[in-house]
């Protein structure tokens, strides 16, 4: 149990892909869920990282055209 939400040392192994990022932000702020850094822009599109119910670390990302 001890390891529950820290499987990959703290980095994030999770990543879900959106075609709305904002929309998508204001849903998790809305449902209390951690937002850990961003939304940034990086070379592949733009993200944002998140901590689940139980600790694991998500990339949501929204891809550049």
């Amino acid at each position: 149990m001890a390891q529950v939400g820290n499987q990959t040392g703290g980095r994030v192994f999770l990543f879900l892909h959106t075609d709305d990022l904002e929309r998508d932000r204001q849903n998790l702020r809305k449902h209390q869920i951690s937002i850990v850094r961003g939304p940034v822009e990086e070379s592949f599109g733009k993200v944002l990282v998140f901590r689940d119910l139980y600790g694991n670390l998500w990339d949501l990302i929204k891809p550049s055209k």
